[in-house]
């Protein structure tokens, strides 16, 4: 596998398309790192380890309305292996007015772009959700 972030966000774009109520994706820190970014914005309800050390998982439990709409209605990895994106502080993209989230791996971590802007730091912008 040459991107393990377009992965996991395929896998949780087609567990949300067929209405699954939770997903597994192989464990790393960045996918930590981005699936509490994904609590906190309201995008999925929660995630937990789960596993022994070698192969251990995050089951994403997604998060739906009323109506049976997912929470994330679309998912776009931005910066890829074969090509890198930058953006400085002042180039931070907002998602659908404000509405998205960015999300950015920064020399102070993993976080949305908002975050980023009042820390004013840039990076690589990893992802966009909305």
């Amino acid at each position: 596998m040459t991107d393990p972030i377009s992965d996991m966000l395929t896998r949780i774009r087609n567990a949300a398309m067929a209405g699954h109520e939770t997903t597994l994706v192989p464990a790393s820190r960045i996918k930590q790192n981005i699936a509490k970014l994904l609590k906190q914005e309201g995008f999925i309800s929660g995630f937990e380890l789960t596993g022994a050390k070698p192969q251990r998982q995050i089951k994403v439990t997604l998060r739906y309305d009323e109506k049976g709409t997912p929470a994330v209605t679309g998912l776009e990895r931005v910066s890829k292996p074969g090509l890198r994106v930058y953006v400085e502080r002042g180039e931070i993209p907002r998602v659908y007015g404000g509405l998205g989230v960015a999300v950015l791996s920064t020399s102070r971590g993993v976080m949305t772009g908002y975050q980023a802007w009042k820390s004013g730091v840039g990076g690589e912008l990893l992802l966009k959700v909305w």
